[in-house]
């Protein structure tokens, strides 16, 4: 359903370095990192936002740029969060966005209304966050959308809000016929709902993996200030404090002796240990 292949662009102060991952029909994947670390200048090159120094892109087994138009019909994306008009009726919105898809469906449009409990008299500006999202959902499955590329679609939401989100992505799935590809840095969110991760570091994609097979690569290691000098070439990165460190180490580099505690990792210790590097507590 996609695939990128060594994606790359440059800026004065930042570079894509040949991204590369791929997401097969009936799956989510959160696109994980920290801020600056590359996502949303992922996702723009992806969708030809912003032009790509190198590399391919191919979405429903078609190279995308010559065939962009084609493969936007079965797409939907959302970058940065949803700026429609705020004091339009978000009817008026539909109205609108329904005239450039050819399999648009006001049934179904009605339908995700009446399941996301959206009034289309409403204006914008009357919609929290979680029900713009919602209406963004409704607007992308009324076309029969069967990719969706997400940025950020859970920032800012409360916890309830995210989990209500959460459910809606599990059953979008379902069916085998749709996948989404969404960028977060809310670990617990991924923890519920994603099949894959890719995870990017400066730029560059550090893993592209089942979730399961990610934190299984790694293990967080304790031990003394001693065991540390021996270990720190071997560590992904690491904090120390009164009583020795803590820090990320590969699973095959991790070797049981005595005094080192080996835990498995979360998601959000593999994302926060790649950006220590000596760090004392």
């Amino acid at each position: 359903m996609l695939s990128v292949q060594n994606l790359s662009k440059r800026y004065e102060k930042f570079q894509l370095k040949n991204v590369s991952f791929s997401l097969e029909p009936g799956y989510i994947m959160g696109f994980v990192g920290r801020n600056g670390a590359g996502k949303t200048t992922t996702l723009k090159t992806m969708l030809n936002l912003v032009h790509a120094e190198g590399g391919s892109v191919k979405m429903f087994g078609q190279d995308f740029i010559p065939n962009e138009l084609a493969a936007k019909q079965k797409i939907s994306f959302m970058l940065g969060g949803i700026h429609y008009y705020p004091k339009r009726k978000i009817k008026d919105i539909a109205d609108v966005v329904k005239r450039f898809y050819d399999e648009w469906n006001d049934n179904t449009y009605r339908d995700y209304l009446k399941q996301f409990d959206l009034d289309p008299e409403k204006k914008v500006d009357e919609l929290s966050e979680g029900m713009k999202v919602k209406f963004n959902l409704a607007l992308a499955l009324s076309h029969n959308a069967k990719l969706l590329i997400l940025d950020e679609p859970l920032n800012g939401l409360d916890p309830v809000s995210r989990d209500d989100l959460i459910e809606i992505f599990q059953e979008l799935i379902e069916d085998g016929q749709r996948s989404i590809l969404f960028s977060t840095h809310i670990m617990s969110d991924l923890e519920k709902c994603a099949d894959y991760i890719t995870f990017i570091h400066d730029g560059a994609i550090i893993e592209s993996c089942t979730k399961d097979d990610l934190t299984a690569s790694y293990r967080i290691i304790k031990g003394t200030p001693e065991q540390l000098d021996k270990l720190t070439e071997k560590l992904v990165g690491y904090k120390t404090n009164a009583f020795g460190f803590i820090g990320l180490i590969k699973a095959d580099d991790a070797i049981q002796n005595d005094g080192l505690t080996l835990e498995p990792p979360t998601l959000e210790d593999i994302m926060i240990y790649y950006d220590k590097r000596g760090v004392k507590k």
